[in-house]
């Protein structure tokens, strides 16, 4: 079950997320420098956790002007992400439908990306700040998965990039990568 692949996902996650000192280098996801990929990770988590919950969306602005990365940041992210996982840890949280903002869907579909975004941005943040992330391939495999699902409707509302072709023997995390338009060899 995808739920119990969220625990030590987002531990791996917290693990770079905290260790990262440079807030201005840049990442692989398309836009975003570190500080950019936090203010986004401490923007949307409210969002994802309305959803778990079943609550309606917070207030607030737009992300670009949410100015979220404070000296608190760290703190901040640990509990928000543990929160994420004390929510989607449990597999009523993956059951039926919800709404992220106004748009109904799966609620499986938000858990999904509640994984994709401890894998996906905590590579982003590993390669930024020069670290190495350690996915479970399960985890890569069911970022994989949804990435391959929802890719062509992530890519029309930009969430995603164009897919980036990877050889078909990659691992599962640089599949997932390539699925969900990262190029698994990108450097600073």
């Amino acid at each position: 079950m995808t739920a119990e692949l969220l625990r030590p996902a987002a531990a791996e996650f917290l693990r770079v997320a905290t260790a990262v000192t440079d807030l201005g280098a840049p990442t692989p996801c398309a836009g975003y420098d570190v500080r950019g990929l936090l203010n986004h990770l401490l923007y949307w988590g409210p969002w994802l956790l309305a959803a778990g919950r079943r609550e309606d969306p917070p207030p607030g602005g737009a992300e670009a002007e949410a100015g979220l990365v404070g000296e608190d940041w760290r703190a901040a992210l640990e509990k928000q992400t543990e929160t994420l996982v004390d929510v989607f840890g449990t597999p009523s949280a993956w059951t039926g439908a919800t709404a992220l903002g106004t748009t109904r869907l799966p609620a499986s579909v938000v858990g999904d990306m509640v994984l994709g975004e401890f894998v996906l941005h905590g590579w982003d943040l590993a390669l930024a700040s020069g670290q190495e992330l350690a996915c479970a391939p399960e985890a890569a495999t069911a970022v994989y998965e949804s990435a391959v699902l929802m890719g062509e409707q992530a890519r029309s509302m930009g969430v995603y990039g164009p897919e980036v072709a990877v050889p078909a023997a990659a691992s599962a995390l640089d599949r997932a990568l390539g699925a969900s338009g990262r190029d698994p060899s990108w450097r600073s």
